[in-house]
């Protein structure tokens, strides 16, 4: 990708992914069309390293992680950390996320000062965003938000106050938006979506305070398909206001329950 996505699509997985499992699901996504490959970050598991394998197996591909909590991370050990895994900064898609800090707008804005000023000037910086000032600030000031846990109406709302945030700034155009979109497929795809939004409706009061402003039913907030030609369907409406699409799998960890998901998802079946 240049500078800016295009309404292509990405592929996401957890952190820690086992690297004989990443680089043939890597290969495989990159055969699939996907043109951005994306991992989490979490205390047990480093983002950088998963997307360090990617970046090897998938040349063709941008790479990103979303996000990197600033209550755990330093922008020092951060570009220390992208330096020793070797990825090309050019290819880079960071972001960056208040974590559990009760200063999520000041921490953020701080952030983004500070992580421009130790990483390589290539690297382009993504602000995780939720609410109306998340998302303004990211319009402001970031080179792109990524949303999470979004309903289609709930990411046109957030694209709203993103463009809002960057036409009060005085950007000529605004910043792209990215987002996670789960999706499981198979007979167990409703369990595994609902299992991984229960965790997150109970993570913090954050998320409590999202789910409850969605107003979605339980276990509704993603893709759960039990025949996989039925994804592209149930994707096709968060495509609308989200520029660029990162399918997180919800699948075992291992190459034919990850590659299912990418294959099902694959930007060319949805051509």
């Amino acid at each position: 990708m240049a500078d800016a996505p295009s309404r292509g699509r990405g592929f996401g997985v957890a952190a820690g992914l086992d690297p004989e499992v990443a680089e043939p699901v890597a290969r495989r996504c990159a055969e699939y069309g996907y043109s951005s490959l994306w991992s989490n970050d979490h205390p047990m598991s480093s983002g950088l390293e998963t997307i360090a394998v990617f970046a090897q197996a998938a040349p063709g591909a941008d790479v990103g992680v979303a996000v990197l909590a600033l209550d755990r991370h330093q922008p020092a050990d951060i570009a220390a950390k992208l330096g020793e895994v070797g990825v090309d900064p050019a290819r880079l898609w960071l972001g960056i996320g208040a974590g559990f800090t009760k200063r999520p707008l000041g921490v953020v804005r701080e952030g983004l000062a500070a992580m421009r000023a130790a990483l390589p000037g290539e690297t382009r910086l993504v602000v995780a965003a939720m609410g109306p000032k998340m998302c303004a600030l990211a319009g402001a000031e970031a080179d792109g938000a990524f949303l999470n846990w979004m309903t289609p109406a709930k990411a046109a709302w957030a694209r709203e106050r993103i463009h809002e945030g960057a036409a009060e700034a005085g950007r000529p155009e605004p910043p792209p938006v990215f987002g996670y979109v789960r999706v499981a497929v198979g007979d167990d795809a409703e369990v595994r979506l609902l299992k991984e939004e229960s965790f997150y409706r109970q993570l913090h009061q954050g998320y409590i305070r999202h789910f409850e402003a969605l107003g979605a039913p339980e276990g509704t907030v993603g893709v759960a398909a039990a025949d996989p030609s039925e994804v592209p369907s149930l994707l096709a409406p968060f495509e609308r206001d989200v520029d660029h699409v990162v399918v997180r799998a919800l699948a075992s960890a291992d190459v034919e329950s990850l590659s299912a998901v990418a294959e099902a998802a694959a930007p060319a079946r949805a051509a």
